[in-house]
């Protein structure tokens, strides 16, 4: 079984990609995984019984990477490609050289709110060629159902895990007042909406701070989120941290775990939320709801106001937030584990080898 994957920098797409690998050769199967544009700091995680091929791919159509990504197939004998996100395109390209190989796209479309902008051109055509989709939310399974060519579409969860047990990034602030958010700076994440929330939270709750985790890029939508908090005066109660790893160490750091997407689809680290025992406050999009099932966890989108009044509950009261953190705990441990996933997957390669 061989995971494709675009790059290995953090991000929820490639951190399942590397847990599927990972978990796969825990069960004896022999797993394979292919960075096909950028190696980064998840490599360090991948486990050494893998195999790995970095293809050094360079444009769209890069025959010097499916040529080598080919002879690695064929030497391997892979059977199956399980193809992330955006790296069905060199999946598809390879299967041109490797026809027997079989190819199982999994779908971790973030902006599942806004599905009817989503164009499907190349991928539509692509799809002729999966064998299976796997959809990480219930709207994008709908959606390659209705949309896309491949006659078995499945609904996986992703499933969190801390492999990581390093303890090398320690949050400021105060303990028992800290509140994480673990996400890229991408604008689907919806910064500003968190830190105007959060700016409202403190005029009645000062002490707090938040912790920012994630990749900050040299883009416009970063720039906008630091100039935000310099120009209201949050820098002693805002945080950034950029890109860690030690995220179990990290969230035992804290109190309360917030999302304010947007758009999601079934987000890793919510997950994490929960198997870290934290108390969560996130928005209602994506899968968020089938997994929060407390009313006074989850909030509407775009809306600063309604989430500083949820956040403030939260804030001041530390029975609310156990209640929260149990139910959600229980939530994931029970429905989201790695080897209730890893066993529906499994029986997907079967299906189609």
């Amino acid at each position: 079984m061989l995971q494709i994957i675009d790059s290995l920098n953090v991000g929820g797409a490639e951190v399942i990609a590397v847990d599927i690998a990972n978990n796969l050769f825990e069960q004896n199967i022999d797993s394979h995984l292919c960075v096909s544009r950028k190696e980064g700091d998840l490599y360090k995680n991948i486990n050494k019984g893998i195999g790995y091929i970095f293809i050094g791919r360079k444009k769209k159509v890069d025959v010097l990477a499916i040529i080598r990504l080919g002879k690695y197939i064929k030497v391997n004998r892979i059977n199956v490609i399980h193809a992330h996100s955006s790296s069905y395109f060199i999946a598809v390209c390879v299967k041109i050289i490797c026809p027997k190989v079989k190819i199982i796209w999994h779908d971790h479309f973030g902006n599942s709110e806004f599905l009817e902008k989503r164009e499907k051109g190349v991928l539509g055509l692509a799809s002729n060629y999966f064998s299976a989709i796997i959809s990480v939310n219930t709207k994008l399974k709908i959606w390659a159902q209705n949309e896309l060519k491949a006659k078995n579409v499945y609904f996986i969860h992703n499933f969190p895990q801390f492999k990581n047990k390093e303890k090398v990034t320690f949050l400021k602030g105060v303990n028992s007042k800290r509140i994480v958010h673990l996400a890229g700076f991408r604008e689907q994440k919806d910064h500003p909406n968190l830190l105007k929330s959060f700016a409202l939270v403190l005029k009645e709750s000062p002490g707090w701070t938040l912790h920012l985790i994630g990749k900050v890029y040299e883009d416009t939508y970063s720039k906008e989120i630091k100039n935000f908090i310099s120009a209201n005066k949050l820098s002693k109660s805002v945080y950034l941290y950029d890109v860690c790893s030690d995220i179990e160490h990290i969230l035992s750091q804290a109190e309360i775990g917030v999302l304010s997407s947007k758009s999601e689809g079934l987000p890793i680290s919510l997950l994490e939320y929960g198997l870290a025992k934290l108390s969560v406050l996130v928005t209602n999009v994506g899968e968020c709801r089938s997994v929060v099932k407390h009313e006074r966890a989850i909030v509407e989108p775009n809306n600063p106001e309604k989430f500083s009044k949820a956040l403030l509950l939260l804030v001041n009261s530390k029975t609310l937030r156990d209640e929260i953190s149990l139910n959600l705990n229980h939530k994931v441990e029970l429905e989201y584990s790695k080897k209730s996933i890893i066993n529906e997957l499994i029986q997907i390669y079967k299906s189609v080898w």
